[in-house]
């Protein structure tokens, strides 16, 4: 039977819900005129609209890919596949898009503004000054939705309609999403801006040399002021979405190139807010790890989440094995890494700290201390790295590291470690 007509509870989604009593969508101007379009303009399905807010909360929609003229995204419903979802907004005309420039161009400061990356809300009354609106109106959006369900839109459809409000609260370019790309447009207004420009020299006249200026000028010139720090975005920008996906048998996976691209841009973000480290200098498997390690959920991850299981294909590994060394990375970097396979003999005076935590009947092998179902595995870095035995044997990392402790304080980290194996 068909999800349109049984009650099966959604399965989990790739994405965190958000978190009780958040703002509703659309935090910025063009995220709020976004939600009200989609509620007062667009005609769309009354009935699916909160059923379609539920969906965006819980964290069932994927990211979003947005282009000129479409986006798209993959919600998880009670089937075990997640549907796929295409929501087309109508593009301009050739003369249409010649009229909304022309009517961006006439505004300096608009243009000024454009040009320098930002959409400022003014923009909205030049738009519709030509007789155009950048925001969907009746039948300007078509979602289309995988699912048997033919309401217009179907709830997952109408999922990604909302979240597209966060989109547009992080970057509001999105919203020339009416058959042009951000280049285009900015090349279009640039070609005009130029235009309104002094006239090029006559025939025969030459353009006139730059003569430049004398380094003896430019040194006793008063420096300028330093210019203020660029603007730190507090999320990361999506990747361009592929215009066309890779040909068969070209080997080229596009939601692995797609993902590879968003993990990048998080990166460099994480940089930008002072990270101090981009993760360029781990080698392959180090970084496969750490891949894993992000698409974990917080807490203790008893299972493995979808984003983890589709690592693990494109990888070649069991997932419950990049599971355990997302774990061991996410906890303690590469050093815990190291720690999953490998040991080390530091000797029986190191690691008599690990069996008086552990107990009496603890037993020590290398840098392992063992005792029942709970183990401490001593790093070159000095800490002890909890681990507790999986259900049909082996062992898995079990929380954040022990630093060394002096005797007096074994009793406070043996705490630690009962906690863990709760």
């Amino acid at each position: 039977m068909s999800e349109l007509f049984d009650h099966r509870p959604r399965l989990p989604g790739p994405s965190a819900p958000r978190a009780k009593g958040r703002r509703a969508f659309g935090e910025t101007w063009w995220g709020a005129a976004w939600v009200d379009a989609l509620e007062q303009r667009a005609r769309l399905d009354a009935n699916r609209l909160p059923r379609g807010r539920t969906y965006a909360r819980s964290g069932a929609v994927g990211d979003l890919a947005l282009a000129p003229g479409e986006i798209l995204a993959s919600v998880q419903g009670s089937r075990r596949t997640p549907y796929k979802v295409r929501v087309r907004v109508r593009a301009f005309e050739p003369r249409e898009w010649e009229r909304l420039l022309d009517a961006l161009a006439a505004e300096i400061g608009h243009t000024a503004a454009l040009l320098d990356g930002e959409l400022p809300p003014g923009v909205a009354d030049d738009v519709r000054g030509a007789g155009l609106d950048l925001l969907p109106g009746p039948g300007e959006l078509q979602p289309r939705c995988s699912c048997p369900d033919w309401a217009d839109p179907c709830k997952h459809s109408a999922a990604v309609c909302y979240l597209v409000a966060d989109a547009l609260d992080a970057d509001p370019f999105d919203l020339l999403l009416r058959g042009r790309g951000r280049d285009e447009v900015l090349a279009a207004l640039r070609a005009r801006r130029h235009a309104g420009e002094a006239p090029p020299p006559a025939a025969g006249e030459g353009p006139e040399r730059d003569r430049g200026v004398p380094a003896r000028d430019a040194w006793r010139r008063e420096p300028g002021p330093v210019p203020a720090a660029p603007h730190v975005p507090r999320h990361a920008r999506r990747p361009t979405v592929l215009a066309a996906d890779p040909p068969a048998g070209s080997g080229i996976d596009a939601d692995a190139l797609r993902s590879l691209a968003a993990d990048a841009a998080a990166r460099a973000l994480a940089l930008l807010h002072g990270a101090t480290a981009s993760g360029l200098e781990l080698d392959a498997a180090q970084d496969l790890a750490r891949r894993a390690a992000a698409a974990l959920p917080t807490g203790d991850a008893t299972t493995e989440p979808r984003a983890l299981v589709e690592l693990a294909a494109r990888a070649g590994m069991p997932a419950r094995e990049l599971l355990r060394r997302g774990l061991a990375y996410r906890d303690g970097g590469a050093e815990a890494l190291a720690l999953l396979e490998g040991s080390w003999d530091p000797g029986p005076d190191a690691v008599a700290p690990g069996k008086a935590l552990l107990g009496e009947r603890a037993v020590a092998r290398r840098n392992r201390v063992t005792l029942g179902e709970r183990q401490l595995r001593l790093g070159r870095d000095g800490r002890w790295y909890p681990y507790r035995k999986e259900r049909g044997g082996g062992w898995r990392p079990d929380g954040a590291p022990l630093a060394a402790a002096a005797e007096d304080e074994v009793g406070e980290l043996e705490t630690g470690v009962e906690g863990r194996s709760r």
